[in-house]
Parts: C-alpha cells; sequence; structure tokens
C-alpha cells in the first residue's frame, strides 16, 4: 500500500484515523496502540502477506533478547542477536547478488533464482540491532512488547523511513498525553503530508519520466549523448531529492495525526557547502545510526590501539597523515562503503558508498589542512559559499549516476555522454529542449526558499526539528500558520495533487528498493 495511492488515503487512513481517535477519545491509550500495530501489520502485509509472519517473528525474537541482554548483559548473546539480524537481512537482499556474481566471475553456469526483498527489511533491521546494542549497554528505559511492536511497525516510518531510535519512540508511547486528539497537531499533520504529496506526485514522478528512457539507454550499452546525459543526471537527482523529501514529510504528517513526532530526515541537502554538511541534512537518521554504531565504534577502537601501542592522540589540526588515515580514513571509508551496500545489491552501490567515502576523506582532510593554516573552516564570503555549494552538489550529481544506473557499465556510459564522449552526436531520445529550464526553475526552488521546518518554524512539526536560519526569519507574516488564506493555498496545492495522484496509477517511492 503506498501514501499516494486511492486505497491508503481514502480507505486506509480514515479507517485506521476513526479507531484510533475513538480508543483514546476513552481513555484507552494502550488499546489504541494496539491498534496501530494491527493496522501497521495490515499495512505491511497488504504488499504480500506472507511475509507478515516474519516480521512478526523478527520483532518477537528481538524484544526476547532485548529482555535477556537487559538482564544478563552478554557479549556473546548480542554477537548472536546481531548476527542473525545481519543474517537475516543478507539472505534476501545479498543472496542473488554474491551468488551471480561469483558465476559471471569464475564462469560456474548457476542458475540463481530471484529472491523477492521483504518490504522495510533494511530498515527495521538496523532498527532492531540498535535496540540490542543499547540493551546490552544498559540504554533501553523500556521494555514493553506492546510499545515495541508499535516502534518497529509504525506504518509511517515502517517502509522507508525514518530509521527511529527507541529511546525517542519509547519515551513517547510512554506518555499518556501522545494518543490523544488534538486539532492542532491534526492540522499541522494534514498540511506537511499534503506538501509531501504535491513533491512526490507533481514534481517527483515527472522528473522520472525524463531521466528513465536515457538510463534505459545507457542499461542497453550506448552512450547517450552529452545533452542527455546531463539531462538524465540532474533530473534523476532532483527526483529522488523530492520523492525522498515528499515521502519524509508525508511520514512525518501521518506520524503527528496519530500525535506522534517523528524524527527530522531530510533538511535541504543540496544547500550544503561540503559532503560532510550533505550527510548531516540527507537521509539524517541513516546517518545517525551509521555514526553511533559503525563509525564511532570502529573509531574508539582504531584509538585504542594506537594508545595502547603509545602513539599519543593527536591534537586537532596537527594529525600525521599515518593517524589521520587511522582516525578519519579508515573508519569513514569503511562506514560509507557499509552505507553503499545497505542501499542496495549491486558493485554500482557499492561505488556509489566507496565514492562518498572518497568525498568525506577529502572534506575531512581540507578541513584538517585550513585548520594547520588557521584559516576559516567555513567562508561566509557569497562568492565562496555559492561555489562551494555547487561543487558539492556537482559531486553529488556523479554518485547519484551510480546510485540510479542498472550497473556499473550503465553507470560510466552516463558519465561518458556527460563527458561529451559518445560516439553518436545525435540524441538518443529527444529529450525536450524545455528540460534545462525546468531544471533550472527546480534548483533555484532548492536553492533559494525554506524547507517546511523553516516554514513551519512556529510549530513543533517534528522530533528533534531545530531549523536553520534562513532569510525567511526576518518575514514572519510569511511563516505558516492555520489561518483560512494558507488553509486555501494549501488545499488548491492538495487538490492538484490528488487529482494527479488519482488519475494515474501510483509509483513506488524509490527509497521502497532499499
Amino acid at each position: 500500500m503506498l501514501f499516494n495511492s486511492l486505497t491508503f488515503i481514502l480507505g486506509f487512513l480514515p479507517v485506521v484515523l476513526a479507531g484510533f481517535y475513538f480508543l483514546t477519545s476513552n481513555g484507552r491509550p494502550r488499546f489504541a496502540a494496539i491498534w496501530l500495530t494491527l493496522a501497521s501489520l495490515v499495512f505491511y502485509g497488504w504488499w504480500n502477506p506472507l511475509y507478515v509472519p516474519l516480521l512478526v517473528g523478527s520483532v518477537t525474537l528481538n524484544f526476547l533478547l532485548g529482555g535477556y541482554l537487559i538482564r544478563h548483559p552478554s557479549r556473546l548473546a548480542l554477537t548472536l542477536g546481531v548476527a542473525a539480524n545481519l543474517g537475516l537481512l543478507g539472505y534476501y537482499k545479498y543472496t542473488g547478488f554474491l551468488l551471480g556474481s561469483l558465476d559471471q566471475a569464475f564462469a560456474l553456469n548457476w542458475q540463481v533464482e530471484d529472491i523477492l526483498l521483504p518490504l522495510a527489511i533494511s530498515f527495521f533491521t538496523f532498527q532492531q540491532i540498535a535496540y540490542l546494542v543499547d540493551a546490552r549497554d544498559g540504554e533501553v528505559q523500556e521494555h514493553d512488547f506492546v510499545h515495541y511492536c508499535l516502534f518497529i511497525t509504525f506504518f509511517p516510518q515502517l517502509i522507508a523511513g525514518p530509521i527511529t531510535h527507541h529511546g525517542e519512540m519509547l519515551a513517547q508511547f510512554r506518555e499518556r498525553t501522545t494518543f490523544r486528539p488534538r486539532l492542532g497537531a491534526l492540522s499541522i499533520g494534514a498540511t506537511i503530508f499534503v506538501l509531501g504529496l504535491f513533491k512526490k506526485v507533481v514534481i517527483a514522478d515527472p522528473l522520472g519520466e525524463t531521466a528513465s528512457p536515457v538510463f534505459a539507454v545507457a542499461a542497453a550499452g550506448s552512450i547517450p549523448s552529452l545533452y542527455d546525459a546531463w539531462i538524465a543526471a540532474l533530473t534523476y537527482t532532483l527526483q529522488i531529492y523530492f520523492d525522498f523529501s515528499g515521502y519524509s514529510d508525508m511520514a512525518i504528517g501521518l506520524g503527528l495525526l496519530f500525535g506522534v513526532r517523528l524524527p527530522t530526515n531530510f533538511d535541504s541537502p543540496f544547500k550544503a557547502r561540503n559532503v560532510i554538511e550533505y550527510w548531516s541534512r540527507w537521509h539524517m537518521t541513516l546517518t545517525r545510526f551509521l555514526t553511533a554504531y559503525i563509525y564511532n565504534p570502529v573509531m574508539l577502537r582504531v584509538t585504542r590501539a594506537r594508545l595502547a601501542a603509545g602513539k599519543p592522540q593527536p591534537r586537532r589540526g596537527k594529525m600525521t597523515p599515518g593517524a589521520f588515515f587511522a582516525l578519519v580514513a579508515y573508519p569513514t571509508v569503511l562506514t560509507m562503503f557499509i552505507s553503499g551496500v545497505w542501499h542496495g545489491a549491486g558493485w554500482q552501490f557499492v561505488v556509489f558508498g566507496l565514492l562518498h567515502g572518497f568525498y568525506l576523506v577529502v572534506a575531512h582532510g581540507w578541513r584538517a589542512y585550513k585548520a594547520r593554516r588557521g584559516w576559516k573552516l567555513d567562508s561566509e564570503h557569497p562568492l565562496h559559499r555559492t561555489l562551494a555549494v555547487l561543487l558539492t552538489f556537482g559531486c553529488v550529481v556523479v554518485a547519484m549516476v551510480f546510485f540510479r544506473a542498472a550497473d556499473v557499465p550503465a553507470a560510466l556510459a552516463i558519465l561518458s555522454g556527460m563527458l561529451g564522449l559518445s560516439p553518436d552526436p545525435a540524441d538518443l531520445t529527444r529529450a525536450d529542449g524545455s528540460s534545462f529550464l525546468m531544471i533550472a526553475l527546480l534548483l533555484a526552488f532548492v536553492w533559494t526558499l525554506p524547507n517546511l521546518q523553516q516554514w513551519m518554524k512556529a510549530y513543533d512539526t517534528a522530533l528533534h526539528a531545530r531549523p536553520r536560519p534562513h532569510w525567511l526569519q526576518r518575514l514572519p507574516a510569511l511563516h505558516w500558520r492555520p489561518t483560512p488564506a494558507l488553509g486555501a493555498v494549501v488545499g488548491v496545492l492538495g487538490f492538484f495533487a490528488l487529482a494527479l495522484a488519482f488519475s494515474v496509477a501510483p509509483t513506488e517511492f524509490l527509497y521502497f528498493q532499499f
């Protein structure tokens, strides 16, 4: 079931909301939590009911193991639990890729059957691993089966994030005031949902129709023309931007309808001045998980090993090349390699992760060099800032080509076309000349206008929402308020979004495939 489908908007959501508010208005928050859990399982099973037992079994076993780790902290039990979760993810997501790679490398002539990937397995696997690690470390504050089930299965975030943390979600479920009807939360949640839907169906989906033919040409073995290659790379980059931004908004809006605040997961990443800042704005909850549960432990282990070997901790700006490699480059590249593999089973995703690892190492190295020279780390000069944003965006576009392409050769074909290396100067797809104008307008929108959190700064839109400074803050009259005028504007946008969504077959969100 898709957020942008008629079944969800006019069927599933009204029924679930009605049942939820009936239970909460009668002072039964625990029954409301059970109702939401059951509804979330129906939502998940709508795609394929056969995988509901897999989800329920995973949730139950992780809950039981988490309880054991709370009472008996054990490295062995934690290792087995993490291995079991990764083994389940690995079987469904990577078996076909690994066997296919071996078959291709050694000409084994294996018949590799496709294994259907269960929806959301990448997301709920990371959530449950974090729970087990924190249970073993004594950081789990609540161990309640109903609340744990809702934490994992809550349908707004189940399929494509945000990757929620048990501490922030279970604390909300524990408060009786969470499951309580609020007119303000309904107004804010509905507004965010409608605007997210608009991004998805009005902006993102048409961009995909422009990009897909060119990537198909590359997948077939041809190098597209210079014009087509750039159109494809830029439109896909904007497509995934608005698609993922739209999903994140819709998830946050749906959560607010039920009184639950989900964490911010998207914060205008194309405004970033370097790739370090980019990953603090793009898929923010994934970055948080990777930092807390992979990067920091690896760096801590390296630091302890260096101290044991008699190598002192280097001071800021005084890091030797060896220390930089051990403390920055190695954990960064390893973390981004895991991020790339997490996103998909294919060598193109490995390249995507390693490429971003390289970007981050260069960015950290440049900042270390500036710190050593006593320079300002981030210049506020308009020209410097603009050049930094454009350079970062260009790096992101190159990496997105690998993210979208069917395989590495197809990605290299697109990049070759972007360098003007196509043997046929004629356009293969006959892309419309207005495409660049559309791209320019969308980039102007992305780079100059505030995001939803900034526009709705006066209201509690998301968990840990800390809107960055923006020119709009000098014009408070333009901020969102629950007024009839703004309601009419959002209503018009919502009408067009719903009309378009209901007139065509709903398309999946891009992050559904991960």
